[in-house]
């Protein structure tokens, strides 16, 4: 169950992340929902009394509205009303900054406010005339937006296919390089930004507000034992993450469901850590990676500097029984050298680094090697190239079998 207090500072968090001046913020306990106004007539009221004292210009409601609710809320209130997925868009339209982000975001945009146009024209709806075929102004008015934004939102997933297309054709050349693919998955604000930028010596966008990475940026990455991998950042995921932004972000998504392996980001010092983790997994379950959950995923414990001494040495203990877990804080870099070697462990899992000797005129063999494994060094001499590679465990007995035969 996650905290009322906990929720409350999420919206205000998400109020914040577009420059609006919080004046109130508010839980309002529901024992049912009204079907015209979602609250009662009593608490509906009171804010209209406390909306027209304090001369507020936008009310947010943490909720899913429907387009009547947000309608009769914005005429008993006499101020605009925007509910959690409003919200979250707007942000999104502020934040994108690559043509595929901005066309994802316009997408979602247009999908949520197709639905909702009826609150625009209803002041020409009681025009309606004619045999009932035929509307009047009010209806003609309403098709020509939804037919506008249908073709636009028809055009847009188009793009939005031919971008999946130029990802595809990135990715087939990353396998053919080959790097092994590590993705930053995490709630919004959880720290994978700060944690990306201290692994790959990067320069992401950073700041503690929610959803301020909503691109993906990728870097190449030198373990220790001078194993090679491409780091993916990602958008961060939310509780209640509205449907039309999943499926619009699902191009970008799918470079997680392409990763060779996940990396979980938790903000372990946050008052609902335990339920933004279930909000992740409930992403990750929805995008097909359920079973990868238990052997694939490391989940880092981000910000323990911002815990006390017993609440890190409790975390310890609990890591060092199970598996899967690390410490950090991508803030100061403590525990960052504990998480590259369980990425390292997590991808040697089933493949081994070997030294070859391949005569120079073996070129399909030496070609061989640079196609199927990942070559970490190599050396020449005026026979051999001696090579130094990270391979498959099938592979290289595929190798010795060529070789031999």
């Amino acid at each position: 169950m996650r905290a009322a207090q906990g929720r409350l500072d999420e919206a205000r968090g998400l109020a914040l992340a577009i420059g609006l001046d919080v004046i109130h913020a508010e839980s309002v306990a529901l024992t049912r929902t009204r079907p015209a106004t979602l609250f009662g007539k009593g608490v509906v009221e009171r804010f209209a009394g406390f909306v027209a004292a304090q001369e507020i210009d936008v009310a947010i409601v943490d909720a899913a509205l429907t387009p009547i609710q947000q309608r009769n809320l914005e005429r008993a209130w006499n101020c605009k009303v925007i509910d959690r997925t409003g919200l979250i868009l707007e942000i999104f339209g502020a934040r994108a900054r690559t043509k595929e982000g901005q066309l994802q975001v316009e997408l979602a945009a247009l999908s949520y406010q197709r639905s909702r146009l009826v609150r625009s024209w209803t002041h020409l709806e009681r025009q309606r005339g004619g045999f009932g075929f035929l509307g009047g102004p009010g209806e003609r008015q309403l098709e020509m937006d939804r037919r506008i934004i249908t073709d636009r939102i028809t055009r847009l997933k188009s793009e939005l296919e031919q971008v999946k297309r130029t990802r595809e054709l990135h990715r087939a050349a990353r396998r053919r390089v080959p790097y092994p693919v590590v993705a930053l998955v995490g709630y919004t604000n959880a720290g994978k930004s700060t944690l990306f930028n201290h692994l790959a010596r990067a320069e992401v966008f950073v700041d503690a507000q929610l959803f301020a990475t909503l691109d993906p940026t990728m870097r190449r990455v030198r373990l220790p034992s001078g194993l090679e991998m491409i780091l993916s950042d990602t958008v961060g995921f939310i509780s209640e993450l509205p449907t039309d932004l999943v499926a619009a972000f699902r191009a970008t998504l799918e470079e997680v469901t392409e990763a060779d392996l996940i990396v979980h980001v938790r903000d372990i010092a946050h008052l609902d850590s335990e339920a933004q983790r279930r909000d992740v997994e409930d992403v990750l379950e929805k995008l097909g990676l359920g079973d990868r959950l238990e052997d694939e995923i490391i989940e880092v414990l981000n910000k323990i500097d911002l815990l006390d001494a017993d609440s890190r040495q409790f975390l310890r203990a609990k890591a060092a029984r199970g598996k899967g877990q690390v410490l950090a804080s991508a803030l100061t870099g403590e525990g960052l050298d504990d998480l590259l070697a369980a990425i390292e462990r997590r991808l040697a899992k089933g493949s081994r680094t070997v030294s070859l000797s391949v005569a120079l005129v073996d070129g399909a063999a030496i070609s061989w090697l640079y196609d199927h494994g990942q070559v970490l060094g190599r050396r020449d001499d005026e026979r051999f190239a001696h090579l130094r590679v990270n391979l498959d465990s099938a592979d290289l007995a595929r190798f010795h079998r060529r070789q031999a035969g």
